[in-house]
């Protein structure tokens, strides 16, 4: 019946995977506040005590001062200003920069260091979006299916030598690990002065869409940029979206074939007295006049 089917999906299928989520999601959590609730606290207790130093030093300010200040500085910060420097800071929405807001707006990255505050920019925030996100996808598909088209997949194994097919695999992995996860948190380090672990760092949260928006290219006051370096970090990314389309979905190949290999295995040890090595087809009975 389809009651009982439903509930047997549940039970074999969904009720495993939502416990597993859960339980992932509190492992997560757990090892989160251990590793940050500490560090968080300092910071707070570092920010307080130069708070009070900063008014010891300048006894015109009082505190409510000082308060209306860093509120200031805030909503500075909110609406994409940097409190570095001084107006002669480069502009967040030149066309570069505005290029590389629109391929995060697409890509659903989102870091969260700069939006639109204007009411005519929200309204065609929503709208773009609305347009922009499904053509992302259908964008990213479409290409990552051209660069597998490309390659010898796991597909056809049965078609071609099987050292060729690893070799090609192995080398497409090697060089899209270069040219897309080594080769541009190197270059990102060196403008930006980060370390490569930052760099590699901001490569992953900004390829994997989470986007925390704690390390962002091109917002330095102090460094002078090239005028296109922002828009080619925007390609950067639509493409490393696009080989990590092909890989994923390689993986996902290959966990397929895994699993149909494991269950051919398990099913030939539970049959009493088969030979491993006979053909698991069933054969054709001639039938005679």
């Amino acid at each position: 019946m389809p009651r009982a089917g439903l509930c047997s999906c549940w039970g074999g299928q969904v009720l495993p995977l939502l416990l597993a989520y859960i339980c992932y999601l509190l492992l997560g959590a757990t090892i989160f506040q251990l590793l940050e609730k500490q560090a968080e606290a300092q910071s707070r207790d570092q920010f307080q005590l130069e708070k009070l130093r900063f008014l010891e030093n300048y006894t015109c300010l009082d505190q409510q001062a000082l308060e209306q200040f860093v509120q200031v500085i805030l909503e500075a910060r909110v609406k994409g200003v940097n409190p570095k420097g001084n107006s002669t800071n480069p502009s967040n929405w030149d066309f570069g920069s505005s290029f590389f807001f629109a391929g995060t707006v697409v890509t659903t990255i989102g870091y969260g260091n700069l939006a639109p505050s204007t009411e005519a920019g929200q309204v065609f925030c929503v709208f773009y979006a609305l347009m922009g996100i499904p053509l992302n996808v259908v964008f990213l598909n479409h290409l990552g299916t051209g660069l597998r088209a490309h390659l010898t997949t796991l597909d056809r194994w049965e078609d071609h030598p099987r050292h060729s097919q690893v070799l090609g695999l192995a080398l497409f992995l090697t060089l899209g690990t270069l040219v897309i996860l080594i080769f541009p948190p190197m270059f990102f380090s060196h403008v930006e002065g980060w370390s490569f672990r930052e760099g590699f760092y901001f490569a992953f949260i900004t390829l994997s869409t989470i986007g925390f928006g704690d390390y962002v290219v091109g917002t330095d006051p102090s460094k002078h940029y090239i005028a296109v370096y922002r828009s080619l970090a925007a390609i950067w990314i639509l493409l490393g979206l696009a080989w990590l389309a092909v890989v994923l979905s390689l993986g996902s190949l290959l966990l397929h074939r895994c699993s149909r290999l494991w269950l051919l295995i398990r099913g030939l040890d539970l049959k009493d007295g088969a030979d491993p090595d006979s053909d698991p087809r069933p054969q054709k009975i001639p039938i005679s006049a």
